[in-house]
């Protein structure tokens, strides 16, 4: 009787215990993820613009569906060599140095398209401007993931998602605005305009500190403490993130020098990460690829990239209503991708996640029903008309509340510091394959089993990564980027593993 009183007591002096004050934003880190992330807008540009300049580029440079498909997706494939090239760049110069080179070489790309005068000009331009975008891709993410605070790396670490969106929508009112120019300009003007964001974004970098996480790596103890004292949410909470970083690049604790040697590691990363993997690593590694995959094999390129040839199956037929739907389909994707930008480190990554791909489930199918009537019908239908534009709306919605920017903020989070530029850049190198290819057969595919039955194609797909997310994938809210690693390794098993998972006590040694 006395055991439960004491229960009954413990249990109400448990529900009469404060709730622990959730820091305040951190502004500096703010600033610091805001500058980074604008290199993401030079992939969304190029997507939105693309999209609608391709409708004036094909009436003076003549060319197939296939050389149409290519000249849309290959930029993806090109982007490759730039994610590649950046997880090297970023351990050897910096995170911020190589935001520098992503904005230098889109720069160049752009010039070179907006002033193509044939098909190979213009691949020229396309494979330089794909080296870019793949540097932006894969450093952008990465440097907002290692400046954050954890108790808001959900929110700041979606900026990159955030600014390819705007880049989209940019995309999009360019192609509006310049298509009143006489059509020989107006496509040079839209993809010409891209070089303009780059140089802001080069000059940016002046303004960013260099990842705490790259200063450890690089020994620089004294410059790290300075960015994270900055970075955090108090003054302890940047001595226990050093302490993490340091443990992760195997500095001893009592080291605290300005500038200390990193010991030398003698196995190879790419070892680590695909010959010799630890479970956990094996884990990390198939939930990166695999969330990378269906976010583009779901068919997100497909509507961005041909919203204009999708409204006109539906049934628009001019050129302006066809790129006013298309803005409408950008300005949807930025309202989203905002809300889930605030709520990512309330609700949840795992929430959020699903609740995204069963909406663009529903909504694919929607699409693929209202296409299909359309396409078999030798009369106008009202009803499917409005059935095919609110559900493209509703997909790209959902896509943007969760598959869209929990992709980069999950994989930023769950590789291990000695792995995470080039785990990342695997993520991306599987993101562009799937995307390049995604978008350079969707002509084929829907000349192949039709318009809706290519929706109905990518909505079974979203339907395999609804049911692997929830199987596979551990929730990472609020944790450290350090203990994030202890979650993983147990595949089926990982929720039993959360459950027990405890904090590190700071006091002992």
């Amino acid at each position: 009787m006395a055991d439960k009183t004491s229960e009954n007591n413990g249990a109400t002096t448990q529900s009469h215990l404060p709730t622990p004050k959730k820091p305040k934003l951190n502004k500096y880190a703010l600033a610091c993820s805001f500058l980074a992330s604008m290199a993401s807008i030079l992939l969304g540009y190029d997507i939105g613009v693309m999209s609608g300049a391709i409708i004036y580029i094909r009436k003076e440079i003549h060319m197939t569906d296939i050389q149409k498909e290519v000249i849309m997706g290959i930029l993806n494939i090109y982007s490759l060599l730039g994610s590649a090239a950046a997880g090297l760049t970023s351990d050897w110069l910096g995170r911020r140095y190589t935001v520098v080179i992503a904005g230098a070489i889109f720069f160049a790309g752009a010039l070179l398209m907006g002033f193509a005068t044939n098909y190979a000009f213009l691949m020229v331009g396309r494979f330089v401007a794909g080296i870019g975008v793949g540097y932006a891709l894969m450093i952008a993410p990465v440097y907002t993931a290692e400046v954050a605070p954890a108790s808001a790396r959900g929110f700041l670490a979606s900026f990159p998602e955030v600014f390819i969106n705007f880049g989209i929508l940019l995309g999009y009112i360019s192609n509006y605005g310049f298509s009143k120019l006489p059509e020989h300009l107006g496509w040079r003007f839209m993809l010409g305009i891209g070089a303009f964001p780059s140089i802001f974004i080069a000059m940016s970098v002046l303004a960013m500190p260099e990842s705490p996480r790259w200063l450890v790596m690089q020994g620089r103890l004294g410059d790290a403490k300075r960015v994270l004292d900055k970075t955090s949410d108090s003054i302890e909470d940047a001595k226990h993130r050093l302490a993490d970083i340091k443990e992760a690049a195997g500095i001893p604790d009592h080291c605290n020098e300005d500038v200390v040697s990193v010991p030398k590691k003698h196995h190879a990363v790419w070892r680590e990460l695909l010959l010799r993997p630890t479970p956990a690593v094996r884990h990390i590694l198939i939930c990166a690829a695999g969330i990378h995959f269906f976010q583009q094999a779901s068919g997100i390129d497909s509507v961005v990239l041909y919203s204009p040839d999708i409204f006109e199956k539906a049934g628009l037929k001019t050129d302006t209503d066809r790129l006013l739907a298309t803005m409408a389909v950008g300005f949807t994707k930025t309202v989203f991708i905002l809300v889930a930008t605030f709520q990512l480190d309330k609700i949840g990554r795992r929430p959020l996640l699903l609740s995204s791909v069963a909406g663009m489930i529903v909504s694919a199918a929607g699409l693929g029903v209202g296409l299909t009537v359309i396409e078999n019908s030798d009369r106008k239908l009202v009803w499917a008309l409005a059935l095919s534009v609110s559900t493209v709306l509703s997909y790209v919605a959902f896509f943007s509340i969760g598959l869209g920017p929990i992709t980069g903020v999950y994989t930023s989070e769950i590789f291990p510091l000695r792995l995470r530029a080039q785990g990342f850049s695997i993520g991306v190198a599987v993101n562009r394959v799937t995307s390049g290819v995604i978008s350079m057969t969707f002509l084929s595919l829907y000349n192949a089993i039709g318009i809706g039955g290519a929706f109905f194609l990518y909505g079974g797909i979203a339907a395999v990564a609804w049911v692997v997310f929830y199987a596979l994938y551990p929730e990472t809210q609020g944790k450290t980027l350090e203990e994030i690693e202890g979650l993983f390794g147990t595949f089926f098993k990982w929720r039993s593993k959360h459950k027990g998972l405890t904090l590190p006590n700071r006091n002992q040694c």
